[in-house]
């Protein structure tokens, strides 16, 4: 079966070239960084490109053989000659065949350890960034950095950064074989090639063109549909089917237009390449055989077949190379994503550290103002003074800066004026995980692991023993809803705690700050949409945290917080009223206001 010049490989480099990518904007720090974690593994790197060296050049030698062969043996009719000489060549196949599977088996272990490396800084790197940043960023795409981009750069490592070397390798190999073999015979490839080269790059840009517009198409209707089935009911119930579907059609048409042109103008490529290879075949042989019927130069027989097979392989890798560097740019990419989230500052965790057992839990905010963005504050001038053991009521509006009172006690985000105190002590002094340690938080989309609840309890305390888990499931009100389960404490939760309701989860999430003992508890809309009679449970079981601990309540129903040792009611970023249930209420203001309209709604439900 003949083979096309081109190969295998060259059909996929030109594939990949005509593919949009991705473009690093610092090559050169992000390979220096990259290498940081290559060179770790420096000897077998060493014994990688050994290998590729014997395998690149086990494959051109062998050509060079086999012209050997034709000229000394077969032309001669000496076939016992030939029958020696060619366990000779066979065994330099079998060289070239081992270093590439050496070099395969080395680089596969380089690259697991490589990626490996990087997978476990950047995760790492993840648990010691700030909140803001993660609030900046789509999880998702933090999802993707950690899993697609590092993924990309072990593939790249394995597979094209082998391939480029050797690609580089046998080029150089063959056009020194070329030119000793015959100078004027090596012009042919030499001319021919930087045309394929060039109209090759003419097609390639008009195709990453419409690539990069097909790419935008298919997102543009992938947001259609997934829109439309999300909003399914709002679409039937106004009666837009028509008006949707003529919008879907306007998409897929685009969709079409642009992905015609992109294959139209990458399908250009393999013919030019393989006519040009062809000529560039068909050229070598005629002209090397007109000049060894005029017995121009010292050609022979076996040097055309050996510069008829260079061509091929002078060709091959020069169609791969445009492809490998499309890819190794994706990778580069990709790795500068994952380093952009390695050289964001972390936390500092640093500081002070205190007890939990000996906190007394008085907190005193002082003039604190805070913005997430400087422009724009959230708190303004706001001053509270929890005394140890009290309970303290945040009411509000959305968005008037109840959450923020807590994510600046946690220290998830730093005043920019004013001080926050624990005990007299700055918090800005404290560790945080010193700090956050004698803190528990009961919020409102609890978050259970994939693990059984037995471990989901004692994620409050990794030391507690099965005893203990048990008692503060008891104190949570939860033991007899584990228990009735079938195989209790060590039934396994999905995602989330799937496959158990909302209050369940709740309670064991309250079992959970049970077990930690904080000093100072937070609780962030813990029983919101929650049942009336699963609120009961919850409640009581958050009156028996709460006992002896100063708390701060964060609750959209103000029926509960009635017995709050103090209820402060935020608005745009300021305390405007502050003191008991009975006195706000008797002011008639605007917790009044929020009260009377809750309650007036609750009747009318």
């Amino acid at each position: 079966m003949r083979h096309s010049p081109m190969g295998g490989a060259g059909r996929r480099g030109f594939r990949a070239a005509g593919m949009p990518v991705t473009k690093a904007k610092d090559v050169k720090g992000t390979l220096k960084r990259l290498w940081g974690y290559i060179k770790q593994q420096k000897i077998k790197l060493f014994a990688v490109v050994l290998a590729i060296i014997a395998s690149s050049g086990a494959n051109v030698a062998s050509t060079m053989l086999i012209g050997r062969a034709i000229d000394k043996y077969i032309v001669r009719l000496d076939f016992p000659g030939l029958a020696r000489f060619s366990i000779v060549i066979v065994a330099v196949y079998a060289l070239g065949a081992c270093a590439s599977w050496f070099q395969s088996y080395i680089m596969v272990g380089i690259a697991q350890r490589t990626t490996q490396s990087i997978r476990r800084d950047l995760f790492n790197c993840l648990h010691r960034l700030p909140l803001n940043f993660f609030d900046s960023h789509a999880h998702g795409d933090l999802m993707s950095r950690l899993t697609n981009d590092v993924d990309n750069i072990g593939q790249t490592l394995n597979q094209s950064l082998v391939q480029l070397f050797s690609v580089v390798l046998t080029i150089s190999i063959t056009i020194f074989a070329m030119l000793s073999i015959s100078p004027l015979l090596s012009i042919i490839p030499f001319v021919i090639m930087p045309i394929g080269i060039a109209l090759s790059r003419f097609f390639v840009k008009r195709a990453k063109k419409y690539f990069s517009m097909q790419q935008k198409d298919l997102g543009e209707l992938n947001g259609v549909i997934e829109e439309t089935i999300s909003g399914q009911k709002v679409v039937k119930v106004f009666g837009r089917e028509r008006i949707i579907m003529q919008k879907f059609q306007k998409k897929n048409d685009d969709l079409r237009i642009s992905g015609n042109k992109a294959q139209i103008y990458s399908s250009f490529i393999m013919p030019i390449m393989n006519s040009l290879n062809n000529l560039s075949y068909a050229s070598v042989a005629l002209f090397g055989g007109f000049m060894l019927i005029k017995g121009f130069g010292s050609l022979t027989i076996g040097k055309i077949s050996n510069m008829l097979t260079y061509a091929k392989q002078f060709a091959r890798p020069i169609n791969e190379l445009a492809g490998l560097l499309n890819i190794l740019q994706s990778a580069i990419a990709a790795a500068e994503r994952v380093f952009e989230v390695m050289e964001t500052e972390p936390e500092v965790m640093a500081g002070k550290h205190i007890k939990k057992q000996t906190l007394r839990g008085e907190v005193v905010f002082k003039d604190v103002t805070f913005g997430y963005s400087k422009e724009n504050p959230v708190l303004k001038d706001v001053n509270i003074h929890a005394k140890p053991g009290e309970t303290i009521a945040l009411v509000g509006p959305t968005g008037a800066g109840k959450t923020t009172v807590v994510n600046l006690l946690t220290r998830f985000y730093d005043v920019d004026k004013g001080t926050i105190t624990l005990d007299g002590e700055d918090i800005q002094s404290l560790a945080r995980n010193a700090l956050r340690q004698c803190l528990g938080m009961v919020i409102q989309e609890t978050y259970l692991f994939s693990a059984t609840i037995r471990e989901n309890i004692r994620y409050g305390r990794l030391d507690a023993t099965d005893e203990e888990v048990e008692q503060a499931a008891r104190i949570a009100n939860v033991h007899r809803f584990i228990t009735n389960l079938p195989k209790g404490y060590d039934t396994v939760l999905s995602d989330a705690g799937e496959g158990i309701s909302q209050g369940q989860r709740q309670l064991i999430a309250i079992a959970r700050v049970m077990l930690a003992n904080p000093s100072i508890l937070i609780l962030d809309e813990a029983t919101s949409n929650i049942d009336t009679r699963t609120e009961k449970h919850i409640q009581d079981a958050l009156l028996t945290l709460m006992h002896g601990r100063t708390s701060f309540v964060i609750a959209h129903r103000l029926s509960t917080i009635r017995d709050a040792d103090k209820i402060l009611v935020i608005n745009d970023g300021q305390i405007i009223e502050e003191g008991s249930h009975e006195s706000l209420y008797a002011q008639k203001g605007f917790y009044y206001n929020l009260y009377t309209s809750q309650f007036k709604r609750v009747l009318q439900e």
